[in-house]
């Protein structure tokens, strides 16, 4: 039997950093989510989602479909959606990087972009005003218990086997606090005394992917007690790592996964001996628009 694209999610490289930690004691392994077929962490969710909803019957191919996205999110479930012949809006800050636009669009979806001085949470304010106004179906990856469940049924496991249970420490981005809610679960149910390390931008920085969110819009799924640290970075700390992954590690990513291996580093100068995996959770290709690799 020939696996289809949607058996590709997931199974993604788990390899160890080779330059970034000097301490020998210290295994740093990073999970290549750009290896999923649509490049990103968000896949796992997406699918998870759309499949979820789909067998309960709460959409279907005449349903409206409407997310606010900043960008891997709406990626995949543009590329699932298409597969499932369901149509979809996908709303996004105009300054999102026009590969994601682009991308969006080639796999079908319509995107809409709002005012970049608003951000995420104005696309965000748009999607639900159409849910009320205009009788849309939105996923709500904020708010779906779908999103957390797809990284407890795949994500948890896959590290927890790929490192054969000696993992110590797990370190995440937060933005939607899907991977770090279900991975979190998953693994402290395996053993309690792993340590969960979530990363936030500083209060001065703007990193796409990673929030610091205004209560008001706070994820609904995400829930503190499953975090046992939070280590933030700043703008310039996150830039700095996704080009020293490329130039050191051969490792392309995002500028959300520079700040999740910049947390790992300093969580690792504040121990003797682990075993940490941090989320690479894109491609950088993603980001040759911007100024990202612009050095």
């Amino acid at each position: 039997m020939y696996k289809t694209l949607l058996d590709n999610i997931g199974n993604t490289p788990l390899v160890a950093a080779t330059t970034l930690v000097k301490n020998k004691n210290i295994t740093l392994l990073l999970k290549l989510e750009g290896d999923n077929p649509g490049g990103s962490v968000k896949d796992r969710a997406a699918y998870n989602m759309i499949k979820s909803a789909l067998e309960r019957k709460e959409i279907s191919p005449e349903t409206r479909l409407i997310e606010a996205t900043s960008g891997n999110t709406g990626i995949a479930l543009a590329m699932i959606a298409g597969l499932f012949k369901l149509n979809i809006e996908l709303v996004m800050p105009e300054n999102s990087t026009k590969e994601r636009v682009q991308t969006m669009r080639a796999y079908g979806a319509k995107v809409t972009l709002t005012p970049s001085d608003i951000g995420i949470e104005g696309a965000r304010d748009y999607a639900e005003k159409k849910v009320r106004e205009e009788g849309y179906v939105m996923f709500n990856q904020f708010g779906n218990e779908d999103n957390w469940k797809a990284h407890y049924k795949t994500t948890g496991p896959e590290i927890w086997r790929d490192t054969e249970g000696k993992i110590t420490h797990f370190v995440s981005a937060m933005g939607t606090t899907g991977t770090i809610m279900g991975t979190s679960t998953y693994l402290k149910e395996k053993n309690p005394d792993v340590r969960i390390v979530g990363v936030q931008p500083t209060d001065d920085s703007s990193i796409p992917g990673i929030r610091k969110w205004p209560e008001e819009y706070l994820p609904k799924i995400f829930n503190p007690a499953k975090v046992d640290e939070i280590i933030e970075v700043s703008e310039a700390e996150a830039a700095d790592m996704a080009r020293r992954l490329a130039r050191e590690e051969g490792i392309f990513a995002g500028m959300s996964s520079g700040g999740a291996v910049c947390a790992a580093l300093k969580l690792a100068d504040t121990l003797d001996k682990g075993v940490i995996v941090a989320i690479i959770c894109d491609r950088g290709d993603r980001y040759l628009s911007s100024d990202l690799f612009e050095v």
